[in-house]
């Protein structure tokens, strides 16, 4: 039995729309903005396949993701096909002169792992991380659009 969490976070990056989805939709660069993944690689045999590492705390888990579906400039979604459960979306809202990006991950906690520690803890410190991943992101866009 899994619990499932879920959470959502966004930024707004002061950059044009193609800039931000071109920078988000090279997902191999995801570890320079998301400080636990550690790697993340495209499998040449299937481009809607990633092999994603997660590393913090001592932890390391793994799994294989799937793009479920893209729409240029608005949405990237996806789902863990095997190893950590997990599922969301990246979602970008053109603003002209900005970017609004909207993270949203659900992930699931096994059983024996969800009974010793503290959900709502956990659930505080996932947010709390992505938060600040989106805000390197911005930064990462915004030395991005000043090298144009």
């Amino acid at each position: 039995m899994k619990d499932w969490l879920e959470h959502s976070v966004q930024v707004e990056v002061d950059a044009p729309i193609d800039l931000v989805w071109n920078l988000w939709s090279d997902l191999e660069q995801m570890p320079r903005w998301m400080k636990w993944i550690d790697s993340v690689k495209i499998l040449e045999e299937n481009p809607d396949l990633s092999r994603w590492k997660l590393a913090t705390g001592g932890l390391e888990f793994s799994w294989l993701s799937r793009i479920l579906k893209v729409v240029p400039h608005q949405i990237i979604q996806w789902e863990s096909v095997d190893g950590l459960p997990n599922r969301g979306a990246i979602r970008f809202y053109d603003r002209h002169e900005s970017s609004i990006v909207k993270l949203t991950i659900a992930y699931a906690i096994p059983g024996i792992l969800g009974q010793i520690m503290d959900n709502l803890f956990l659930g505080r410190v996932v947010e709390s991380t992505i938060q600040a991943d989106l805000e390197r992101f911005r930064d990462y866009a915004m030395q991005a659009k000043a090298q144009m």
